[in-house]
């Protein structure tokens, strides 16, 4: 019994992912704001670091709320993930921006600080981030 309930967990899980991608992908598509992927593992200790250190910094700071962002995990999302990254480094910061020509690509491989990753996203966005921490006090 319970190795079907891992199973079914594992399967939500992975069903809640994908939810994941597909909801920052809808909004992409609509506002026509940056979309920035982390593809990881569980197991793999660069993308541990980017989940579980980098990225809650970074939301916390406000640089994640002018782009649509979304996690795809490698192993449960196979077939996503090989459309998102190009090789097979982990983890990928893929990040997709809409030009004039249709969309842009960028990708950056293996864990940086929150630092290179806002300097990463900055450097691929149309329009300016501005952190909402450095908006405080603003009138």
């Amino acid at each position: 019994m319970s190795t079907i309930a891992a199973l079914m967990l594992n399967l939500v899980l992975a069903n809640q992912q994908s939810q994941q991608y597909a909801e920052a992908y809808k909004q992409t598509t609509e506002t026509g704001k940056p979309l920035v992927v982390l593809v990881g593992t569980e197991w793999c200790p660069g993308c541990v670091k980017m989940k579980g250190e980098v990225i809650p910094q970074m939301k916390s700071k406000g640089t994640l709320a002018q782009v649509n962002f979304a996690e795809v995990n490698a192993e449960s999302e196979y077939e996503l993930a090989t459309k998102l990254v190009t090789g097979r480094s982990l983890p990928q910061l893929v990040m997709f921006v809409k030009t004039d020509t249709g969309w842009k690509k960028t990708l950056m491989t293996g864990a940086h600080s929150p630092a290179e990753v806002e300097s990463f996203i900055k450097a691929n966005s149309p329009q300016p981030i501005v952190r909402f921490s450095s908006m405080r006090g603003a009138k």
